[in-house]
C-alpha cells in the first residue's frame, strides 16, 4: 500500500511497505524467506506482484490476500486508521 493508503486504513499490527516506491525489492534482503507473509494492497494486483518477487527470492510462504476488505475477512484482522 502507498502511505495514503495504509493513513486511510490498514490491519491492525501491519507494517507499510510501498511496492510502487521500491520498497519491496529493498525489503526482500532483510526479511527471512521462511517466515509466513501475508500481504494486501488495495486491489490484490501489487500485492500479486511483491508475493511473485519474494517467491522469486525463495519465499516459502507468501499468501495474496487481494485487498484490504479481502484480507480482513480473511484473517479476522481489524482495518484500523
Amino acid at each position: 500500500r502507498t502511505p495514503g493508503e495504509y493513513a486511510g486504513g490498514h490491519l491492525d499490527g501491519a507494517q507499510l511497505v510501498d511496492f510502487n516506491a521500491g520498497e519491496v525489492q529493498l525489503a526482500i534482503p532483510e526479511l527471512d524467506p521462511n517466515a509466513d507473509y501475508l500481504v494486501y494492497c488495495r486491489s490484490g494486483n501489487r500485492s500479486g506482484q511483491g508475493m511473485a518477487l519474494m517467491q522469486q527470492a525463495g519465499f516459502t510462504s507468501v499468501t495474496n490476500l487481494g485487498s484490504l476488505e479481502d484480507a480482513s475477512a480473511a484473517t479476522g484482522i481489524n482495518i484500523v486508521q
